[in-house]
């Protein structure tokens, strides 16, 4: 059995679990996983992670507002608040003070889809303040806008991880040297996946940290099914051919990073 596997990104309130959730979650243990940050998406995903949270003493959660809740149509942003994600950040503040909230995320930036460019900057920087101002790491979500976030990383240097890393290994180094940890998931084991692998071999092993995504991005050679958390000994196993040392070595070192990370014992 690999492990122990510590999934620092999961979607489990995802439609996709609702048949068979608590037969997935159960079975996981048994797989090697020791620990999962849920993470949330809006206020209404967020209240669900941190119930699904409370239920497994192995699972924590992240909460915030991904920039695609500004143009969802089923997101609490626009149903509840109408867009008013300053109004929805403000009434999800009890969720943070539960010790089961370790991070505030998913949150970021999004040029691959049509969401207002200034807005989701403005979300996204006062997410950012706000994990300073609680002490608490930050989940980023960059996709297709690597200058943004990175400017925003420089000017506040949050703690936390990148999600779901796509940047160059040069700038896997700077973000890594600054304090942030780089997540890792099923994509990088894709054939097209060049840079990716690039910044894994860059990266020293306490910089990585291991991530699913799921139901998403399941790996190679698992890829096009619905992905869960004991599918990371996939993506392990690949890190740790790229990096010369067992995968026993990569699973101890970034479930410590991820414990480092969460703030957990």
């Amino acid at each position: 059995m690999p492990g122990p596997i510590f999934d620092t990104h999961a979607h489990y309130t995802s439609r996709q679990f609702s048949a068979d959730r608590e037969a997935v979650l159960a079975g996981l243990p048994a797989q090697g996983v020791v620990g999962v940050c849920e993470q949330s998406t809006h206020s209404g995903t967020a209240a669900q992670a941190l119930a699904l949270a409370r239920r497994y003493d192995w699972m924590v959660c992240a909460v915030g507002i991904h920039p695609e809740s500004l143009i969802e149509e089923d997101a609490a942003t626009r149903t509840v608040y109408g867009g008013d994600w300053r109004a929805e950040l403000k009434a999800m503040e009890p969720l943070f003070a539960d010790p089961k909230t370790v991070a505030v995320g998913e949150c970021g930036l999004d040029h691959h889809w049509p969401i207002p460019a200034e807005e989701q900057y403005a979300l996204f920087e006062a997410q950012i303040r706000l994990a300073l101002e609680l002490d608490k790491p930050i989940v980023v979500h960059d996709r297709e806008a690597h200058a943004e976030v990175y400017e925003l990383l420089k000017k506040y240097k949050p703690k936390g991880v990148l999600h779901c890393y796509s940047g160059s290994a040069d700038d896997a180094l700077w973000i890594a040297r600054q304090g942030m940890l780089i997540g890792f998931g099923g994509s990088c084991t894709f054939k097209g996946a060049k840079r990716a692998v690039k910044a894994i071999q860059a990266l020293g092993l306490e910089s990585i940290v291991l991530e699913t995504d799921c139901p998403y991005m399941a790996p190679e050679p698992v890829r096009g099914s619905r992905c869960d958390s004991g599918m990371i000994r996939h993506v392990g196993e690949f890190i740790a051919q790229h990096k010369g040392v067992s995968a026993d070595e990569v699973f101890r070192i970034t479930c410590q990073n991820a414990h480092i990370l969460y703030g957990l014992k």
